[in-house]
């Protein structure tokens, strides 16, 4: 699905908003930028059918420094031809493990860390298989402008484990699938990243 032409709008907005506001020092600009982020607030809101943008205004507010895109980092490992998904908390369907990435990880650090605390798996990051832009992979729309980076991983040890945010641990043939966390992972990454497990000659994916 694409992005409606109002989120594009309100991402960019923000994003001005935001930068002007870090390296703005005059009185009448910093006003002017204020101004300008609630105003994408109020847009996104009536865009989102929100009653109001209080909520929206504080999700932007709390960004602060240069606007650039956020970064997502999942991994996807692998076991006797199946891959390992978890069971979100917060919605209960499946994705890959991984998240937002934390300031000080390196980008497979990052993967090798979610991995374990969201299922309790210990694995090796071995290939870069894909750097996408969130918005061109058919995910529901979020607010922010964010790229994804998907990791194939070797799994070295652990057991399964749940985390406070997730339900399940496990492994999954191609063709079954559970309902997937679309915000986060869709069927067809999921398919893409089997095909780079059979060809690890594959180059990185990218947009």
């Amino acid at each position: 699905m694409d992005d409606p032409q109002w989120l594009s709008w309100v991402r960019q907005l923000q994003a001005i908003a935001q930068t002007g506001l870090t390296y703005a020092k005059d009185v009448y600009d910093i006003e002017r930028y204020q101004t300008l982020r609630r105003l994408s607030a109020e847009m996104a809101a009536a865009g989102a059918g929100l009653p109001d943008s209080a909520s929206i205004l504080d999700l932007f507010s709390g960004d602060t420094g240069y606007a650039t895109p956020k970064v997502d980092v999942r991994a996807a490992v692998f076991q006797a031809g199946r891959i390992l998904l978890v069971q979100e908390h917060e919605d209960g369907l499946w994705t890959l493990p991984g998240g937002w990435a934390d300031v000080g990880d390196a980008p497979s650090q990052a993967a090798v860390r979610e991995v374990k605390e969201e299922s309790g798996y210990d694995v090796v990051a071995t290939k870069l298989a894909a750097v996408y832009d969130r918005n061109l992979h058919g995910h529901p729309p979020i607010p922010f402008h964010a790229y994804k980076l998907y990791f194939l991983c070797d799994l070295v040890g652990g057991q399964p484990t749940t985390s406070y945010e997730t339900d399940a641990v496990e492994f999954f043939a191609e063709d079954q699938i559970p309902p997937l966390s679309l915000t986060r992972v869709t069927p067809a990454l999921i398919a893409h990243l089997f095909e780079h497990h059979r060809h690890p000659e594959w180059p990185t994916s990218f947009d």
